[in-house]
């Protein structure tokens, strides 16, 4: 995993605690300055990426008592002279045995990713509703319907990058699993505010230009198969992943969005040249995606040990976890039965 840099800024007071906190396994290399009395005192630190949210953690327990304080995360491209990682294994099994054992809530994050923190900043910003929001699912929406109505497998793929539908429903899962009631309500109604946009556009498209049903595009997703489950589970599974280890926001859209958009496009289109069978298929596709995609979100976040800090937000969020679920499975199961009869 990458490097992070953390800069930790507290008042004077604060610098006994620093000490402390430096004392972490996941510290690599730290510098300090306490040259300026008034700004406070200010810590950098240099940790893996994959311990950064075992040292925010630790650092937000010592240093809540302090007005002002500021934890600032940097991801850093290199670092020289390399970082070589001594094997300490041993020690720190020996150190465990001779601890007590730790509460749920306090076990060390096992995986390799990123801190719940980067998560939420960057899932965060995919699910504000904008006027950027609203113009990325009207141009990937023209893009897919345009695509899709020629037969054009590489310009459906371009509506699949620039397509935003994805962030909302990655919101939605990583709000499950921490508990956060204030992201869900934001992403749910992003997520049904982007959906209807892009269905309303595509049904007007649909009216206007013609529509052949015979094409690859959209005969291919007029046909649901109990396949469909596995791929949207598959899929929604990889992009949930590379969001936690940090990888590319535009790899994440081309390996789910796959699963959301064309299919949306194509229900609209059929719904506006009046082919209301094959708009029903088409739906049930979609549902299905979406369902299917939300299920492997939560369960990945819940098996990377993406939760809450506190004891009480963990609760909460294990309730959450227990009832998202419980919904997404019935409604998957019931699903499966539609298509299965169908």
């Amino acid at each position: 995993m990458p490097l992070r840099q953390i800069e930790v800024v507290i008042p004077e007071e604060g610098e006994k605690a620093c000490k402390e906190l430096l004392e972490d396994d996941s510290v690599e290399h730290f510098w300090q300055d306490s040259s300026s009395q008034q700004s406070g005192f200010l810590l950098k630190v240099l940790v893996d990426a994959s311990l950064s949210e075992q040292f925010l953690d630790k650092a937000e327990k010592l240093l809540n008592r302090y007005e002002g304080y500021r934890l600032v995360l940097y991801s850093v491209d290199a670092t020289l002279p390399r970082i070589e990682k001594p094997e300490k294994e041993d020690e720190k099994k020996k150190e465990a045995d001779k601890d007590e054992p730790l509460q749920p809530w306090e076990q060390p994050i096992k995986g390799l990713r990123v801190s719940r923190e980067e998560l939420y900043s960057e899932i965060t910003d995919g699910v504000t509703m904008s006027r950027v929001y609203i113009s990325m699912v009207v141009l990937s929406t023209i893009v897919a319907a345009l695509g899709v109505l020629r037969d054009n497998t590489a310009v459906v793929i371009g509506a699949m990058v620039i397509a935003p539908i994805l962030a909302p429903n990655v919101g939605l899962a990583l709000s499950t699993a921490l508990g956060d009631f204030k992201l869900g309500k934001k992403s749910l109604k992003t997520n049904l505010s982007g959906i209807t946009v892009a269905l309303v556009l595509s049904v007007i498209l649909g009216f206007i230009l013609h529509v052949d049903e015979t094409v690859y595009q959209i005969a291919s997703r007029t046909e649901v198969h109990l396949s469909d489950i596995a791929l949207a589970l598959a899929s929604g599974a990889a992009g949930v992943l590379a969001y936690t280890v940090g990888m590319s926001a535009a790899v994440i859209g081309v390996m789910v969005a796959v699963a959301l958009l064309p299919p949306l496009v194509t229900a609209g289109l059929l719904l506006g040249d009046m082919q209301f069978q094959l708009a029903f298929y088409a739906f049930l596709l979609l549902l299905t995606n979406i369902i299917c995609v939300n299920l492997s979100a939560v369960a990945t976040f819940i098996l990377q040990g993406v939760r809450p800090r506190t004891w009480y937000e963990t609760t909460k969020a294990k309730r959450a976890n227990k009832f998202a679920l419980t919904l997404w499975i019935s409604l998957l199961l019931l699903l499966g039965l539609v298509i299965y009869f169908a």
